[in-house]
């Protein structure tokens, strides 16, 4: 059942679903799968795995809550075979709990109470609606200490019959269909004084199948705030018209003189109209409102996780000495200077912005470390003091070949105070500390970034409002297959980088930095056996991720997975190659035979494609394909913009909306989803652009007042 429901939903045959469920349950990870299993599965993505891990827990775990209310509801002897072929049935866990809700244990009711003075008969007796004298004369019977009058009798029964109707899982589940298709989502204000933020939803309307995710969370936050209140409204009066039809027997037989019992027939419909109104409407509305929260959340997820994922794979800007400049105004600004490899070679600190303005004193120093240090890029964080920073920057470097650029600081401050920062350089100041996360995630933006919580780098949306626990996994996936695409030097990567690649967890990542302290320089992959607690099978997962510089073994300098060396070494013998000429110009791996070497070396066709990837290039970086970080000289304010000036820019966040661009002035400009292409419909900004990316742009709007750019990239 599991497996045809992953191969449904994924569309995938079904000996593949089998393949990646063995896989899994053997403890391969995702990354391991997705590069090194590729002719087992169909060469499945990291994404198609991921989704199909999370979808197997999930159905994993709906299976194992069926067992237990099959269990439950038989112990209770009132399991019957058409219920337990509806609860196998079930394929979600509302459908689930639907099903189980008559069954289970409630808190005091009105119904419980009820029942517990005896009232459940009268109920049946009314729901049997074949009463023959009314039904005050029959509830006299029901009178006792706790029931005074024939009149709460009746209204007992009533709740009880109330509770029957709305725990009918058929009626539920219709009614929610029903009010999600037909519904609307309506905001009131509550408070206007609070915020103006939210004044689009002062009096808002909206239909509930089609309010997209970032206005869900929008009125969430609003709601939450206390400026306004949702609800979700529909046609009640049908709903009510529905379940009368249906719980309603019709007497006469006769479908064209329809006929009710008159003693029962106005008190089931008292039960009907308060059933629907006191416990259905209420319940169907907050589950439809966590539904939508739900699904919300989930697409506000996928594109902070997509738009992280192209965070980290920015390209790094290698082979230069940077200044990191951590702007402040009373505490004055940081500086830190690292060189090429990211080592610290000095730190500073001066004064030139407000109260101090020590400004010639300040230039003078930054020139002499220039010249000191042959600084080729000055990296100035976009907190607080970043724009007088950059307008002094800008004098600093005027007549040299140096050159600057704002740098996104989240997260910079989170990792200065953190006991990392404090263990890598204890001797530093927290300011120190953020200018030199500054400079290196210029410098090299994953090795740095790995360091911080992915919900402190700044490029989601509703973060705080979201179910953490999910985000957090999906964040953190997105950092694990990241560092496992790019892979990571085994002799240089930090202990934060080491603990993302694949099988290796935090207690083995700091094995490995303990060991190579104490042993020198790994020389090749095999030494990482040596290492304690780390065995055959988390070597099986991690050696295709490390690479080490110079080896003593050129195949260790690859993504090439040591269970591959020999049939490598029989590809290269077969073309009259050694392992010497890996990354050669000599090498002539083009137009080869694949399926006759495959059959052959007896290897898959994706694993050969893979290692003839790596042997004409060895240890290559995927980033180098991205768009190199945007260098400037000169100083541009939102005062200098004028409408329709065209503009080069670095999309920084992506949202539902569209996408915020970069462009030098130290606000974001936005260019909105109808903006981004001419004559072509986007279903959404992540089909178009990607953070990190280097776009042209012009210049829609400037308000000054609220300090909001308009963009477009329709040039």
């Amino acid at each position: 059942m599991i497996a045809k429901t992953l191969g449904h939903e994924l569309n995938l045959a079904d000996w593949q679903v089998k393949k990646v469920i063995n896989l899994i349950d053997d403890g391969n990870t995702i990354p391991f799968i997705a590069r090194y299993r590729k002719d087992v599965t169909g060469s499945l993505n990291d994404e198609t795995l991921r989704k199909f891990d999370e979808r197997l827990k999930y159905l994993r775990n709906l299976e194992d809550k069926k067992q237990k209310v099959i269990k439950r509801i038989d112990e209770l002897e009132s399991l019957d075979d058409d219920l337990k072929k509806r609860i196998l049935n079930a394929s979600t866990l509302v459908e689930l709990e639907d099903l189980y809700r008559p069954f289970k244990a409630k808190k005091q009711t009105r119904a419980t109470k009820a029942r517990e003075k005896g009232l459940q008969p009268l109920a049946d007796i009314i729901l049997a609606q074949e009463a023959k004298k009314p039904i005050e004369e029959i509830a006299e019977s029901y009178i006792n200490d706790e029931v005074k009058t024939p009149a709460e009798a009746i209204q007992g029964a009533q709740d009880i019959i109330a509770e029957v109707i709305s725990d009918n899982s058929d009626f539920r589940g219709k009614i929610r269909k029903n009010t999600f298709f037909t519904g609307k989502i309506e905001t009131k204000v509550k408070d206007k004084d609070i915020s103006n933020e939210y004044e689009t939803y002062y009096n808002y309307t909206e239909d509930v199948k089609r309010i997209p995710p970032h206005r869900i969370l929008a009125i969430n936050r609003a709601e939450k705030e206390g400026v306004i209140r949702a609800k979700i409204t529909c046609d009640g009066d049908e709903i009510i018209r529905y379940l009368s039809r249906h719980t309603l027997k019709n007497i006469s037989k006769i479908p064209e003189k329809i006929e009710y019992n008159r003693f029962t027939t106005p008190i089931i419909k008292e039960s009907i109209a308060d059933s629907y109104k006191r416990l259905i409407a209420p319940a169907v509305e907050r589950e439809l409102r966590n539904y939508l929260t739900e699904k919300a959340e989930e697409k506000s997820i996928e594109v902070f996780a997509r738009n992280l994922n192209q965070v980290l794979m920015e390209s790094p800007l290698s082979g230069k000495i940077i200044l990191g400049w951590d702007p402040a105004f009373r505490t004055g600004c940081k500086l830190a200077i690292i060189d090429e490899t990211g080592k610290v070679l000095e730190t500073a600190l001066i004064y030139p912005t407000e109260p101090q303005n020590r400004v010639k004193e300040s230039i003078d120093t930054v020139r002499e470390l220039i010249d000191e240090y042959g600084i080729n890029v000055i990296a100035i964080g976009n907190g607080t003091a970043s724009r007088e920073s950059e307008e002094i920057v800008a004098k600093i470097i005027k007549g040299t070949n140096v050159e600057y650029i704002i740098v996104n600081e989240a997260g910079a401050s989170v990792y200065s105070a953190s006991k990392l920062a404090d263990e890598e350089f204890p001797d530093f100041s927290e300011g120190e500390r953020s200018a030199v996360s500054i400079a290196r995630r210029l410098q090299d933006p994953l090795a740095e970034l790995v360091k911080i919580d992915p919900k402190s780098i700044g490029v989601g949306q509703y973060q705080h409002d979201m179910n953490q626990k999910q985000l957090s996994e999906s964040l953190n996936g997105v950092v694990e297959k990241v560092v496992n695409e790019v892979g990571v030097d085994l002799n240089t990567a930090s202990y934060s980088l080491l603990n993302h690649v694949s099988g290796i967890g935090k207690i083995t990542a700091q094995n490995i930095v303990e060991y190579r302290d104490e042993n020198g320089s790994f020389s090749n992959r095999q030494e990482l056996l040596n290492v304690k607690k780390l065995g055959k099978k988390t070597f099986e997962q991690c050696a295709g991720f490390v690479k080490i510089i110079n080896p003593d073994y050129p195949l260790d300098n690859t993504t090439i997975h040591p269970e591959s060396y020999d049939a490598t070494l029989k590809l290269l013998d077969r073309l009259n190659y050694t392992v010497s000429d890996i990354g050669s110009s000599d090498l002539r791996l083009d137009n080869l035979d694949l399926n006759a070497i495959s059959e052959e070396l007896d290897i898959g066709i994706e694993t050969l494609k893979d290692i003839i990837g790596q042997l004409k290039k060895p240890g290559r970086d995927p980033r180098e394909d991205m768009p190199k970080p945007v260098l400037r000289k000169n100083v541009l304010s939102i005062e200098d913009l004028e409408i329709g000036m065209i503009m080069q820019g670095t999309v920084r966040n992506i949202v539902d909306f569209g996408a915020f661009v970069d462009i030098g002035v130290h606000q974001d400009g936005l260019v909105h989803i109808s903006q981004l292409v001419e004559n072509q419909y986007v279903k959404h900004p992540l089909d178009i652009v990607s953070v990190g990316e280097i776009v042209d742009v012009k210049v829609l709007d400037v308000d000054l007042s609220r300090n909001r750019i308009q963009l477009s990239m329709i040039i």
